[in-house]
């Protein structure tokens, strides 16, 4: 059997290797229109992250095997299907026993003026013309807010467009979330900094700019089109196959279409009167048109239609029926989260759901769509948050847990049992589940528990080393990107867990700033504007304040920022003062008067040394046997900046009266009458515990030396988000002490010198953010009128000071 594919998108290369794995024997001719083979267009937009001129290879399928040829940048341009023979655009002939139609699909580019000067947002050549546009332009307008106009509006603004959003529908993916759901989702947006305009299309384009249907004007040196896309049947309407009225190859259940040795899968093919435009329908129709030409009976029934988005930490998701008899919804507007469940009128089936803001039950719902509720709806509300309503080792066996690759429970299980399965990779490439969308990993992580399996010490399926072990590897290797050290030593383009991990050892190695170049796309969402987001959507400031010791002039010019731009202030159990409600595009400006009065950063937001916290020693206290004061304003500045596993606090009493509460912090400094006793490992928080004491009766150098070694044998050694109390206990405190006072490793000079690098290279990310325009153009809330406040952000007063208004919280 001869077979030719016109086509070489997703589809096509999931046909081809489903034959190729199930032994055919023929030979398959692949005939391509783009240059380059198969890629991921789920994850186009993360090869923008990439630098330019770095190409495609990180998206590109594995390359088939087989009896394949594959010509690629030939298109098929006609069909004769009484020669049973495709004619490319380079003339040549191709002869074939059957013909399959993957021409996929192409963008809808709307009927308006100046239409011809847009983008639109489907292949790897036009990430690379939206790319080479933006080195040119300060705006951008993507047409269309469903789910691709979002990943389009959210390449824009990593490219550092100001960007806006235009949806003819009232919200924000209208198929996908109802108009609550669009809401809150809207507010997610729009504190990322993007304009949304809903309920108008676009009128026209003209030079740099574009006019919407309700007379708004919009600056935008890149229109990009992202309104949906029309099934490619041109072909088969030249050779007079039926297509559908608004478009598409029509096909049975075999995906055959009228013409028996002719079939059509993915984007242009019309099975049961729809088009389906996701990525899990079109692999399934391809594995049931492999099956057909192998002699099976394989049909294709419908497929599930759930989608799943996350974009700069914004969960989207929703799943099977978004209608039912009965509802139930869970909604605050205050965090941002919008749940809803529909449930069949005799509360016993659950129909679908919708999700924004926390998307986390998803993966755990969506196979028990249609089945018998497992627990009461408003538990599964909260499924995989804690909740023990729900997890993957309840999915019965024919519960289908990744919808993108058309794979079971039971099929999962089995390979875990038969094949010796110990993660989630293993399973992703054993099964496929997870390797598409990746939607379904926390539901294999629970299948893999239930199967006995332990989780590994790997952050994620994109590596299979620890955190230390990366660490080790970017040190020795001088790694200094991240996509380095994924294409050398991990797999896929990394995820919102692995990313803050490695950009957090890039920043302990290497320095610079964490805003600086592919960096600022890794850091988690506080680093993301160098200040922690609340509630209501605006940022606390907190300058650093070593040692707690503040002359009388500071603590003026403190007071004089927060009154100027009308922040709430408090002193912190840290001996620092916290500035509340500031707006994003405030930041800079607040700012610039904090380090023109000679404060810096306090690091609030980072992953990285916090305080040093003191009493006032022996200089004022008649108890005292040391200068505390003097000691944690030399320790502070010394630490500053440090990035860390997580959070470090630290304290320095003056005496055995403790009132630093230095036993409570992941190291602390007691005052003895011949030097300084020093604990590590404490912590308050969640699981308070007491500091064990290291060395004593050190002296200032030895002190210093020993802290040195501590914390950056902490930042080697520890595990993802391991606070210093575990780390320690796991450790053990006399191989902790062995290593760093012993140098039972011989690894203390290397430590020491590690420290010093990082002193001497220190710098103030605030300062450094004001004096680079180029920094400053993330810091806005409206791109298109900068300096006007969000109007969502709405404070009350109380005890003489500001409070954000917090909207009423509803539970249905």
């Amino acid at each position: 059997m001869r077979i030719v594919v016109a086509g070489y998108g997703p589809a096509a290369h999931r046909l081809v290797e489903t034959l190729a794995d199930r032994g055919f024997d023929g030979t398959i001719t692949v005939l391509g229109e783009e240059p380059r083979a198969a890629y991921d267009r789920v994850a186009l937009t993360s090869y923008l992250s990439g630098p330019p001129g770095t190409g495609g290879e990180a998206l590109a399928y594995p390359a088939p095997s087989g009896p394949v040829a594959v010509r690629l940048g030939d298109r098929v341009a006609s069909i004769d299907r009484a020669r049973r023979t495709v004619t490319t655009e380079a003339g040549h002939d191709e002869p074939y026993d059957v013909l399959v139609l993957a021409t996929g699909s192409a963008p809808f580019v709307p009927p308006v003026p100046g239409a011809g000067r847009a983008f639109v947002y489907r292949t790897i050549e036009d990430l690379d013309a939206i790319r080479e546009a933006s080195a040119h332009a300060t705006s951008g307008v993507v047409v269309g807010g469903g789910l691709l106009g979002l990943e389009a509006a959210d390449a824009l603004r990593g490219l550092g467009l100001s960007t806006h959003v235009v949806e003819m529908g009232g919200w924000l993916m209208p198929r996908q979330v109802d108009e609550g759901g669009g809401a809150v989702l809207r507010g997610h947006v729009e504190r990322l900094g993007l304009v949304v305009h809903t309920g108008t299309g676009l009128d026209r384009i003209e030079d740099d700019r574009v006019i919407l249907a309700d007379g708004t004007v919009i600056d935008a040196g890149v229109v990009v089109f992202s309104a949906g896309v029309r099934p490619r049947d041109e072909l088969a309407r030249r050779a007079g196959l039926p297509v559908g009225e608004r478009g598409g190859v029509v096909v049975d259940e075999g995906m055959r279409t009228a013409d028996p040795a002719i079939y059509a899968v993915g984007e242009c093919a019309l099975v049961g009167g729809m088009v389906y435009g996701l990525v899990g329908p079109c692999f399934t129709m391809a594995e049931v048109a492999a099956d057909r030409m192998l002699g099976g009976s394989a049909q294709f029934t419908g497929a599930d239609l759930s989608a799943k988005l996350k974009l700069l930490g914004v969960d989207v998701a929703s799943f099977g029926q978004l209608s039912g008899a009965l509802d139930v919804t869970y909604m605050d507007p205050v965090g941002g989260v919008y749940k809803k469940l529909f449930i069949s009128d005799d509360a016993r089936t659950l129909l679908g759901g919708i999700c924004v803001g926390d998307a986390t039950p998803y993966s755990l719902l969506r196979p028990l769509v249609g089945r018998e509720l497992t627990a009461q709806p408003s538990e599964l509300l909260f499924a995989g948050t804690g909740s023990a309503a729900v997890a993957g080792a309840d999915f019965p066996d024919d519960a289908q847990v990744c919808s993108c690759n058309n794979v079971t429970k039971g099929r999962i299980s089995a390979a875990i049992a038969e094949l010796g399965l110990t993660d989630v990779a293993g399973v992703k490439k054993c099964t496929r589940a997870g390797t598409s969308c990746g939607s379904c990993v926390p539901a294999l992580v629970s299948i893999l528990a239930s199967e006995g399996v332990a989780p590994g010490k790997a952050p994620c399926e994109h590596f299979d080393h620890s955190r230390a072990e990366l660490f080790d590897i970017v040190r020795v290797r001088g790694i200094t990107t991240f996509s380095r050290l994924v294409g050398e030593h991990g797999r896929g383009r990394g995820c919102d867990v692995c990313k803050p991990v490695v950009a957090s050892i890039l920043a302990s190695l290497n320095g610079g700033h964490v805003l600086e170049g592919e960096r600022a796309a890794l850091q988690d969402t506080n680093d993301h504007f160098l200040a922690n987001i609340q509630k209501n959507g605006t940022y606390s400031v907190v300058p650093r304040i070593p040692g707690g010791e503040i002359t009388p002039e500071k603590l003026i010019v403190i007071g004089e920022v927060a009154r100027d731009f009308g922040l709430y202030t408090k002193i912190t159990g840290g001996q620092r003062i916290d500035l509340f409600g500031a707006r994003v595009e405030e930041l800079p400006k607040i700012w610039k008067r904090l380090v023109d009065a000679g404060f810096e950063s306090g690091h609030a937001y980072g992953k990285a040394l916090r305080t040093v916290k003191s009493c006032v020693g022996s200089t004022w206290c008649r108890y005292g046997v040391q200068d505390a004061v003097g000691m944690a304003i030399a320790l502070e500045l010394r630490y500053r900046g440090l990035r860390s596993p997580h959070k470090i606090k630290a304290a320095v009493s003056g005496c055995a009266r403790e009132c630093a509460e230095a036993r409570s912090k992941d190291f602390g400094l007691i005052a003895t009458e011949n030097g300084w006793n020093l604990y590590v490992g404490g912590n308050g928080g969640f699981r308070p515990r007491h500091a064990d004491l290291l060395a004593s009766d050190l002296s200032d150098d030895e002190l210093i030396r020993a802290v040195d070694r501590f914390l950056m044998f902490y930042i080697r050694t520890a595990d993802r988000l391991q606070r210093t109390a575990a780390w320690v206990q796991d450790i053990g405190l006399d191989y902790l002490r062995d290593v760093i006072v012993g140098d039972s490793l011989g690894i203390c000079a290397d430590l020491d010198a590690g420290m010093e690098r990082h002193v001497g290279g220190y710098f103030d990310e605030w300062r450094a953010t004001v004096e680079d325009p180029e920094k400053l153009r993330r810091f806005v809330s409206f791109v298109n009128a900068p300096g006007t406040p969000d109007p969502s952000i709405v404070f009350e007063t109380e005890r003489d000071q500001i409070k954000p208004v917090l909207m009423e919280v509803t539970r249905r």
